[in-house]
């Protein structure tokens, strides 16, 4: 495939993004947990972003710690089980806040739970704020409410912090017409829009993420978070990924 010029992966450059990543993408080559090489690589990528004078937001999942709906799967009380999984998202926003700030990057984690003794609590302009003095902000425990995905808490917290768009970082460089893991022939989407994704059941992100998407005209990008300096790059008009929009 080849690289797309986008002019910062749009018509112009984008001043504040969201970035998405699941919990998964914080295990490394383990199969639980967090593996701090992997969170320190992330956390370069996403210094050289900050390094261009981009405002960053992130949201991470937890599924490398606990996930909600398998834990209801298996018995437990569905609202119990996603209150643990908030929970879990917590810990990584906290893992990735220190490999951040290792690295000379004021970040504040900010959670939709209170938990005032080790990060603050929601307050849209107090975000939008430290945006505007350059912290990288990372939103933790998702919208605070059970039966909500962290996809659909990161397009509400794009849409409430006017970001330009929302970066999905997965494993592969894009979306495609069907697993390309499992099929060589898969083929990759330059764009498409929020209603495909919703009638070709691609897993971009939930539909209620893409339907909140869709509804505030956010972009989704979604690329690979395993190619070295590929977040960067897209920002840079450079780059492999799939454009979600229209």
């Amino acid at each position: 495939m080849q690289d797309q010029d986008t002019g910062t992966a749009g018509a112009k450059p984008l001043k504040r993004v969201m970035l998405k990543i699941s919990g998964e993408a914080l295990m490394g080559p383990q199969g639980f947990g967090l593996h701090p090489p992997t969170v320190e690589r992330i956390a370069r990528e996403v210094q050289s972003v900050h390094e261009m004078g981009v405002e960053i937001c992130m949201v991470i999942g937890g599924g490398n710690i606990f996930r909600g709906l398998q834990g209801s799967a298996q018995g437990m009380e569905r609202t119990t089980a996603d209150y643990m999984g908030m929970l879990a998202t917590v810990m990584n926003a906290l893992a990735m806040q220190g490999a951040m700030e290792s690295l000379g990057i004021h970040t504040r984690v900010i959670s939709a739970i209170p938990m005032d003794q080790v990060c603050e609590p929601y307050i849209r302009r107090r975000a939008v704020r430290h945006l505007e003095k350059k912290r990288v902000v990372i939103f933790a425990a998702g919208t605070g409410n059970p039966y909500f995905t962290t996809d659909t808490a990161a397009t509400l917290r794009a849409s409430e912090m006017s970001c330009g768009a929302i970066f999905k970082g997965t494993k592969v460089d894009g979306v495609y017409d069907k697993d390309p893991e499992k099929y060589p022939d898969a083929v990759r989407y330059e764009t498409i829009t929020y209603d495909e994704v919703l009638q070709k059941h691609l897993k971009v992100m939930d539909a209620s993420a893409i339907a909140l998407a869709r509804e505030n005209g956010l972009p989704i990008i979604v690329f690979s978070l395993d190619e070295p300096g590929g977040f960067r790059g897209i920002l840079a008009g450079k780059g492999t990924y799939t454009r979600v929009e229209g």
